[in-house]
């Protein structure tokens, strides 16, 4: 047995935390089957493959992205493109991936980073640091050490009896911290975040958090960097639980809006009203700055198919009502 215990604390936050988002777990899978068509499972997964790159600076758009994946050729950079189709191939391992196997860790790395880093599917040989600029902000553990580090984590998580949202969320951190890949670590540890959800809840392997988690990219950093600071992962755990709940949520207004008005049209929009909410989260944000969170550079399809139709709902209001084409207008969640 393992005697590797991760440092947190279990804060009244969390213990919050946990109790409303297993209600609204337990709501969603009431009607999981009827709410998540295959259609939407396909979407969900695009979506959550933009966000995890664009976190990781790849420029390519929702559209773009889906294109891709539709077989269809577009103009951009090589890498990126390759990174998409790295993304989806290893995204289409989940429902058969053991999350607690180190292999099949090493499987998901390879079918990743094929083609863009020379050690995929292996852990890395040299050491690596994160830097803010020119700023090192985190040396990882020597690269010697990763393979017994990685081996103690997986087997913390099959030991402790903490509940699944919070221990996936220590694995995360825990993932980051130790660096195991020369390349690709960021995007490998929220899949892997998912996937142990998943382990708990199926409704996991289609709810795009990363979406969230791009939405509140700075927050993400800053609560790694304070975790790191303070040899205690307490408050990236508190952050991961409330994008888990944000994210539960945004499934929650999609539902009801779609019991409440069955025409077709106002179907297809529900998924882009959640986007739209989603990265709106408790912010005031523009047009332009809504569009950049979402990945979209077509204005007309922003209004048309999220903006107007959130608008038309009431589930969000503008900044100046009695001046809607005002250039300094912004856009909020419904008080």
């Amino acid at each position: 047995m393992s005697d590797y215990k991760p440092p947190f604390q279990i804060t009244d936050k969390i213990i919050s935390l946990i109790a409303e988002i297993s209600e609204q777990v337990g709501r969603i899978t009431v009607l999981q089957e009827d709410t998540i068509s295959p259609h939407l499972r396909r979407e969900n997964r695009i979506r959550t493959i933009h966000a995890s790159l664009a976190i990781e600076h790849n420029s390519l758009s929702l559209e773009q992205i889906t294109a891709i994946l539709n077989g269809k050729r577009v103009l951009g950079n090589p890498n990126e493109i390759r990174e998409v189709q790295n993304a989806y191939a290893a995204y289409e391992l989940m429902l058969n991936i053991d999350p607690l196997s180190v292999d099949d860790l090493l499987n998901a790395h390879a079918r990743m980073m094929v083609g863009l880093v020379p050690e995929h599917g292996r852990f890395r040989s040299g050491g690596v640091g994160i830097f803010n600029g020119k700023t090192l902000v985190h040396m990882a553990p020597p690269a010697s050490f990763v393979p017994e580090h990685i081996h103690n984590l997986f087997a913390w998580y099959r030991q402790s009896k903490l509940h699944p949202l919070v221990k996936s969320a220590v694995f995360h951190y825990e993932f980051e911290f130790i660096h195991p890949f020369s390349d690709g670590n960021g995007r490998m540890g929220r899949m892997w975040h998912s996937l142990l959800l998943a382990q708990w809840k199926d409704l996991f392997f289609w709810l795009p958090v990363e979406e969230l988690i791009q939405a509140r990219q700075r927050e993400y950093y800053d609560a790694l960097g304070t975790a790191d600071a303070r040899a205690d992962s307490t408050v990236f755990v508190e952050l991961m639980l409330e994008i888990i709940r944000d994210s539960l949520r945004e499934i929650s207004v999609v539902g009801r809006s779609t019991d409440q008005d069955s025409d077709q049209e106002n179907d297809q929009d529900q998924p882009q009203i959640g986007r739209l909410l989603s990265a709106l989260g408790e912010d005031t944000l523009s047009a332009a700055e809504l569009m950049q969170r979402l990945g979209l550079s077509h204005r007309p399809t922003f209004r048309r198919n999220y903006l107007n139709p959130a608008l038309e709902q009431n589930l969000i209001e503008r900044t100046i009502p009695d001046k809607p084409n005002s250039r300094h207008q912004k856009y909020r969640k419904h008080e």
